[in-house]
Order: structure tokens, then sequence, then C-alpha cells
């Protein structure tokens, strides 16, 4: 209800400035470029308080369409109310198109892996703000995968093989594991037979339980998800190895967005709670247990990392 009187009140507000500006134009002695200057003014001021009626969201597509709006319908249903203003789930069909979005300006709101936040932070010139992340996501892991009967036990035993990661611009994904197999003295493009990119985590367990691939690398939240909801038979294909810790996903906006409503909306994520419903449900699709306040500071080390793969240069 908050959101729709905030709505209708903004509406009513452009309507009347509409006919206060066409009032001056029509019967007040004025020059030209005036007017002309009054007539832009107008569009300027409509376009922009228009955009301000729309909170505009969207993620990296780290797992099928689908999925994505399920897991974040009921977000933007409390953000509507909690925010006061019409939330729109916009999906996009990448994580770069999530990327250019919110460097763009095309949407307002992102939930970013570490490393598209990076990306996006160097596209935009450092005009992104982390505002949110998971308790989960300061202690973050990757997982690798492969059939039970595949022979491979530890990283060295996929040199000749053929490997997969998930989005090339995922940190879970790709960027964590690539780097700690480079650490490992594993270099992927050298030492695989070949080098898959599935595009996100559900296809990369989909393409080692299909045998498209010898072993693959995720989110160890994504797979666990799949092992609680039956969706992967482990006696079949399991877990090898487990990376060390990092950080990983944030929500984050544009710095041109208003500060009221930069603090509206990580004040809304930040309530998030267990024990009520609706938090409970919110945070259950997100595979969190809570939202805690996050920095730029944490995604230096996945700054690093990437240009040191060479995923940033």
């Amino acid at each position: 209800m908050g959101s729709t009187n905030n709505f209708v009140g903004r509406t009513h507000f452009l309507n009347s400035l509409y006919n206060f500006y066409i009032l001056l134009i029509k019967h007040i002695n004025m020059s030209h470029y005036l007017k002309c200057f009054l007539c832009f003014l107008l569009i300027s001021t409509t376009i922009s308080l228009s955009a301000q009626t729309v909170l505009r969201v969207t993620t990296i597509p780290e797992e099928a369409a689908t999925e994505q709006t399920r897991k974040f319908g009921p977000l933007t249903k409390y953000l509507e109310r909690t925010v006061g203003m019409k939330v729109d789930f916009v999906p996009v069909n990448d994580y770069p198109a999530a990327v250019e979005a919110l460097v763009n300006k095309q949407v307002e709101l992102v939930w970013f892996g570490g490393f598209t936040y990076v990306q996006a932070q160097i596209r935009s010139g450092s005009k992104i703000i982390p505002i949110a992340q998971r308790e989960e996501d300061t202690n973050f892991r990757s997982v690798f995968i492969t059939q039970t009967n595949s022979g491979i036990k530890r990283l060295t035993d996929l040199k000749g093989k053929q490997v997969s990661f998930g989005s090339q611009s995922s940190t879970s994904g790709h960027l964590m594991p690539r780097s700690f197999l480079l650490e490992a003295g594993i270099d992927p493009d050298k030492d695989f037979k070949r080098v898959a990119y599935s595009g996100a985590h559900d296809a990369t367990i989909a393409a080692v339980v299909n045998g498209r691939v010898d072993a693959a690398a995720l989110d160890i939240t994504v797979w666990r998800k799949f092992v609680s909801e039956n969706k992967v038979d482990t006696t079949k294909v399991d877990v090898f190895y487990t990376t060390p810790p990092y950080f990983n996903y944030n929500w984050s906006v544009h710095a041109d967005m208003p500060a009221p409503v930069r603090e509206k909306i990580t004040a809304a994520l930040l309530n998030l709670n267990m024990n009520n419903p609706e938090g409970k449900e919110i945070l259950t699709l997100n595979r969190a247990t809570k939202y805690i306040p996050t920095k730029p500071e944490n995604y230096i080390g996945l700054e690093n990392a990437g240009r040191s793969a060479g995923l940033i240069r």
C-alpha cells in the first residue's frame, strides 16, 4: 500500500509540475530561449522523477532464469513494501549483461558475485557501491566435482582431463577455482585436455552428471542445495576438492543513486531475519542466514586474483 501511495503521489506531483510549466510558457512574456530552457527543464525533471518511482533489480544468472525469478520474487515484494517504490525484477542473459546494466544505470540494484562486482567497479571508474552481503559470503568456498568412478581424487588428477567452469565472469565457478589451480601449479589452458564454460552452476552439475566433462568447479551453496533437494545422486557424482575461503557475493548500487534511497534499501536488506515467515522465506531462497554490511575493501583480494590469473588486464 505504501509503494502505491508513493507512486500515486509522484504522479500527481508530475501532473501539477507539468501544468505549472505550461502555464508559465503560455501566459508569461519571456524570450524564445527562456521558453526553450523551461521546456528542457520540464522534460529533464519529469524523466528524473519518473525513474525514481521504479526500482529495477537484476542478478547475475547463476542458475536458470525460472529459478532466479522464483528466488528473488519474494524479495522484490518485500522491497516494494519497505522501500516504498515499485520494484521490477529485470532478468539478464549472462554475467557481463548484469555488469553493463548497473554501469549504464539501466537497473538500480544488482546481486553480483565478487568478481562481477570488481568488473563493474573497474568499468564504471569506481562508481559502484556494495551495500550488503550474506554472512556466508565472508567465508565462501568453491567445490570441484566429478563422477565417483572417474579415478579423480585430487587437483593434479585433472591434468589431461575435460573440465568445466561456470560463466567466465563467475567468482565461485571460474575466477577462484582457476586461481587455486594456478597456485597448485596447474594451468587450465595448458594442462587440461579441454576447458568448457557452462554459463551457470546448475548447468555445470549437469555437464558432469551427463558425462560431457570429467570434472567441474562451482559455487558450494548451489552444490549443497542440489544435494539437499535430492537433485543429484552423490553415490555417482560428488565433491573431491573444496577450496580455501574467500569473499564473494554482494548487493550493489550505483554511486549516483540518492543517498536516502540507498540507505532505505540497505536497511531493508539488513533488517531481514529468520525469526518471521517473510524473512525466513527470503533468506532461505537466497541461501542466507542474514545480510550484513560490506565494503569495497573486502573485494581487493578478488581483484588481485583476477589480475594474477590474467582475467583482468
